[in-house]
């Protein structure tokens, strides 16, 4: 077990070029720890985000006796454990494999799977995607040559509604009110053709029953994932992702799904906008959306969440989906600190982790992001140039140069100023 891992070295790309990555990708897991200045840091994939409520209990225990006492939320819709004790990595693999959370150890980085977090839930979106998740999980783990993928590798599998449409998947699935899947990897987007019919011979082991375009959609996902890592493989530069393939090696996805036996059209691609994430508040009447201030969900908060929920999703707004649970239950774990009212002034804001957590921060961003002025437009706070991260689609970026200086607008602001200067930017109308 590794307890930390270097930075990735990469050879830097002349202008225009794809760049040559020398070691596989550092990206922490469950079982590769990264050596953070608070600590040792466990980011956890879960798929769709999904944790049953004992889970949710378990990793609330484990914040509390293993690490800082919080747990993270990811633009991803995982979560990360920080300031983990020295020696703790055994202890923890156990927690979370007797939990049901490390499915697969050779896998468990791998695992990068976003879905509409309220599928099946509002009456919207044409599937739920939220099956489609477990069933890819299940395939994902069941394949050896996907224990090669990177740990940025991202899957997103939309309803249909165009939440996660946008999220910059490597392979995005995205259902059709007809039945049909959308199918987009890379720059290339093809119509998958609903099936005819399904029978339980043909459906792969850990796809849910009575899902025929659901096992199509998953069939084809994890064959275009396997296609990138022969074009990775063959291009030699180490890619992590789609987009950093050099030009002219890319992967022959049409090819890759008529092997895999399955009907696919060419259709024109076009990048969807990633829209403003939900509102916090109720989800049809046996579900709630609450974000989680910053991204950090105490064990006191966790254990709330959990309190007669059916299942807890965790989504790539920083936010939560209490399955279960109505309206009423609301202020209860508004008083726990949640935000539960889209008119709350920490809706859409968002931060690094900062200093002191973060060696190569300039600045303790969370403070500063937590005296965020309310406004309509999500504004992201970064501790250096990397933007750590920072949410999809428009946003107000505020990087740190300096303790005391943070760059707004492409203008230095003195963080004495920074308050007004964010109001200002929050509440003006983005150039399109």
């Amino acid at each position: 077990m590794l307890a930390a891992m270097p930075p990735t070295p990469t050879t830097p790309p002349e202008p225009g070029e794809a760049p040559i990555r020398d070691r596989g990708d550092a990206c922490p897991g469950a079982l590769r720890l990264h050596a953070a200045a608070d600590g040792l840091l466990a980011r956890l994939r879960l798929p769709a985000g999904r944790l049953t409520s004992r889970q949710v209990m378990v990793l609330a225990d484990a914040a509390e006796e293993m690490g800082d006492g919080s747990l993270s939320v990811t633009s991803r819709g995982n979560a990360e454990l920080r300031g983990l004790r020295d020696g703790c990595g055994a202890g923890l693999a156990a927690l979370l494999a007797d939990a049901g959370l490390l499915p697969s150890p050779t896998h468990e980085r791998v695992r990068n799977i976003v879905a509409s977090p309220a599928a099946g839930l509002d009456g919207l979106g044409h599937a739920d995607v939220q099956l489609w998740a477990r069933a890819l999980d299940a395939a994902l783990c069941a394949e050896p040559r996907a224990a090669a993928l990177s740990g940025r590798f991202l899957f997103a599998l939309d309803d249909g509604r165009g939440d996660v449409a946008g999220l910059g998947g490597d392979v995005t699935l995205v259902a059709a009110p007809d039945g049909a899947v959308l199918l987009t990897a890379g720059t290339e987007t093809f119509r998958l053709a609903a099936p005819g019919t399904a029978t339980a011979a043909s459906t792969p082991a850990g796809a849910p029953a009575g899902t025929a375009t659901g096992t199509t959609a998953v069939r084809a996902a994890l064959a275009c994932a396997l296609a990138f890592l022969d074009a990775a493989e063959a291009a030699g530069t180490g890619a992590w992702r789609p987009r950093e393939l050099p030009a002219g090696q890319h992967p022959d996805w049409a090819a890759a799904l008529a092997r895999a036996a399955i009907t696919a059209e060419p259709v024109p691609s076009s990048p969807p906008p990633a829209p403003p994430p939900p509102a916090p508040g109720p989800l049809g009447d046996r579900a709630l959306h609450v974000l989680a201030p910053l991204g950090r969900l105490t064990a006191g908060r966790l254990r709330a969440l959990a309190e007669g929920a059916d299942e807890v999703r965790l989504t790539p707004w920083r936010g939560v989906v209490v399955v279960g649970p109505s309206a009423d239950r609301l202020p209860a774990l508004a008083a726990h600190g949640l935000v539960t009212d889209p008119a709350d002034a920490r809706t859409g804001v968002t931060a690094c982790t900062g200093t002191p957590g973060c060696a190569k921060s300039l600045a303790d961003v969370r403070a500063d992001a937590a005296r965020a002025p309310g406004g309509p437009l999500p504004v992201h706070y970064s501790g250096c140039e990397r933007r750590c991260g920072h949410p999809h689609g428009t946003r107000i970026e505020v990087t740190a140069l300096d303790p005391d200086t943070y760059l707004l607008d492409g203008a230095p602001v003195p963080r004495t100023a920074l308050a007004e200067a964010v109001a200002a930017a929050r509440t003006k109308p983005m150039e399109s």
